[in-house]
């Protein structure tokens, strides 16, 4: 799927004319794979490095245009089951254009960083910056849904909970992964800026860019370090949690057969004490239950 942006008055607007400055190309068929490579010179393994998930970040300088692979948060849904992913985009800088290719439909402009721009140059670098937020914007929600999973681990037992903070703290290391090597391609495109094209004010928005990626960073590796050392204590709550039950339904379990040890003794087919006195029946449930409060006395003396 194709759509075209023409760039007027600061903003981007959509176009349908062949010249427009920005092209956006969806999960590319067949023939739009074909008409990149033979039409725009676009090297075919590079073009399926956009597509890859699992395809790190990178930069490469082609004849006639710059190839930036660039990760980005993907979105997310509840079939993912707390497990959020990365994706691969594609930015092919040419002198007057810029060709964006991804592999599933995104917000690319949303945001305050594209109501004033000048250029596809422009456009990419607010790109890069705008991914970087998008990143950050997803480890809030991964703290929040971090918070809310351990709340219910401190009061459940089940392995799902668990489950669900071990897929957090796995998705959080593909973020990592993807925030750094995006830094990497962030400081060439700074050491590059004059084979680029880029202007001071664009470098001065790549500096900034590389700041609050460096942080993002950070900010990532402190929620997967607090993550993966609360997983230990929660493993050992949910085992205190357990020891705990068993040893409630032990003292139950130790309840019920004093009782029943006491009528089952008096219930045997054999002569016994008191089978002939008339009020046996009572005797042996005072008994019974004098057995219940012996051992709820002794429960409560104990601490139990």
């Amino acid at each position: 799927m194709q759509s075209k942006l023409q760039i007027q008055d600061g903003k981007l607007i959509p176009s349908t004319d062949e010249t427009a400055p920005v092209w956006i190309i969806t999960n590319p068929d067949d023939a739009e794979r074909r008409m990149l490579i033979e039409r725009f010179k676009i090297d075919e393994h590079t073009l399926s490095s956009a597509l890859d998930p699992d395809e790190i970040s990178r930069l490469e300088f082609e004849p006639d245009h710059v190839a930036i692979i660039f990760k980005r948060p993907k979105n997310y849904s509840a079939a993912d089951n707390f497990l959020f992913k990365v994706c691969s985009s594609g930015l092919f800088l040419f002198k007057d254009r810029l060709i964006i290719v991804v592999s599933e439909d995104l917000p690319l402009f949303e945001g305050k960083q594209f109501s004033k721009v000048a250029s596809p140059a422009d456009v990419t670098v607010k790109l890069i910056y705008r991914t970087i937020f998008h990143f950050l914007e997803h480890l809030r929600v991964i703290n929040m849904v971090s918070d809310s999973v351990e709340k219910k681990v401190n009061s459940s037992m089940e392995n799902r909970q668990l489950l669900n903070m071990f897929t957090l703290g796995k998705g959080l290391v593909y973020y990592l992964n993807a925030i750094h090597s995006n830094s990497v391609v962030i400081d060439r495109l700074r050491n590059s800026a004059g084979k680029v094209g880029l202007t001071q004010d664009q470098l001065e928005a790549l500096d900034d860019a590389a700041i609050e990626n460096q942080q993002c960073y950070k900010q990532a590796e402190i929620y997967s370090n607090i993550l993966a050392g609360l997983m230990d204590a929660r493993v050992s709550i949910v085992n205190n949690n357990l020891s705990v039950l068993m040893k409630t339904l032990t003292m139950i379990t130790l309840g019920i057969m004093l009782p029943t040890f006491v009528v089952s003794a008096f219930s045997m087919n054999v002569t016994i004490p008191l089978q002939h006195h008339p009020e046996a029946f009572w005797i042996i449930m005072t008994l019974a239950l004098g057995a219940v409060v012996s051992f709820l006395v002794f429960w409560r003396y104990k601490h139990w």
